[in-house]
């Protein structure tokens, strides 16, 4: 009598089916051709990816890298003002690379935020590339966030320190890593006297952002500001700010002033602490404009105006004014 029992799952359809169950109610349409949503409201849509040797090391603790690629989407929904709904996923990877650890992360990442994993695509390449687009909405009684919201003589803030995650990013390529929450400092810093602790923040700074969605819904109910994420480095978000305002802008180098530990730490691996804070990027904070004398709520700082002119200036800790250079990164040269 022939044996008429099904064919066991391919690697790929037993991985799905796998996510399903991680899932649980997170996963909306994991394994069918499409998601399907019933939302009402002005919605939001946003895409970004995280690739191998470019964006990351290439053997970065896979859970990080899917936490990290779903924290820096929510940043730029954040900069809008915006709260997320759901995100679809397409990831491609060597056969042998650990997705379960992958989706693991992103799961994980995904209940902390409350946003449902709507499905996705997986591919096999020969180097991990993850890409993720993000759905959100606009809150009730609330607007979306604009980078040409700002007016001359409007304050301009910084939703937290800059520079940070750039050093971190330097600790990552001498060989600093964080793996299932422990973290491992280059030897030779973890050696050396008083650096180990600044080392840890900047490397948690860099590896793990943290969104700022709050301080986006907050500014979204201001009857009038202006935002933009700091991820290319704060004085090129700065010009893209005031170019799509209009303005020019004149900061405070005291505001982007490091802590004595963090300025040793930045000059013996021989950087330049406020190079970095300028330029460094990847710190996921907002920067942002409000009319003056309204205060933004804590932790954001202080960090100058913005004005009349389009020129952009950075005045020194002894008063003086310097024009400004858009320092930060260009995706499209290297």
């Amino acid at each position: 009598m022939p044996d008429h029992r099904p064919e066991p799952p391919s690697a790929e359809d037993a991985l799905i089916d796998w996510l399903r169950r991680e899932a649980g109610a997170l996963g909306q349409g994991i394994g069918d051709d499409l998601a399907t949503l019933e939302v009402s409201g002005a919605l939001a849509l946003k895409v970004d990816q995280q690739i191998a040797g470019v964006h990351y090391p290439p053997d970065l603790d896979p859970a990080l890298v899917a936490a990290r690629l779903l924290a820096v989407n929510l940043s730029d929904l954040a900069a809008g003002g915006a709260e997320p709904i759901g995100a679809m996923l397409a990831l491609s990877a060597p056969a042998d690379y650990d997705h379960r650890r992958f989706f693991r992360g992103l799961l994980r990442a995904c209940r902390r935020f409350g946003v449902a994993l709507l499905g996705g695509d997986l591919a096999r390449a020969r180097t991990p590339s993850a890409s993720l687009t993000l759905l959100g909405r606009r809150p009730p009684r609330a607007h979306w966030l604009r980078r040409s919201g700002g007016r001359a003589d409007d304050a301009l803030w910084l939703g937290g320190p800059v520079g940070r995650s750039a050093l971190g990013r330097e600790l990552v390529r001498r060989g600093g890593r964080l793996r299932g929450g422990r973290l491992s400092l280059p030897a030779a810093v973890a050696d050396e006297p008083g650096l180990e602790r600044v080392g840890r923040a900047a490397l948690r700074a860099h590896l793990q952002p943290k969104p700022q969605l709050e301080l986006g819904r907050w500014l979204g109910r201001r009857r009038r500001a202006a935002a933009i994420d700091v991820s290319d480095g704060l004085a090129l978000d700065l010009a893209r700010l005031c170019r799509a305002s209009g303005t020019g802008a004149r900061i405070e180098s005291e505001v982007l002033r490091w802590t004595a530990p963090e300025r040793r730490l930045a000059e013996w691996l021989g950087l330049d602490p406020l190079a970095l804070a300028l330029g460094g990027g990847e710190d996921y904070v907002l920067l942002f404009a409000l009319p003056r004398g309204v205060k933004a709520p804590h932790p954001a700082l202080r960090l100058g105006e913005m004005t009349g002119s389009t020129q952009l200036q950075i005045v020194d800790e002894d008063g003086r004014a310097r024009a400004l250079e858009a320092l930060g990164w260009d995706h499209l040269h290297a």
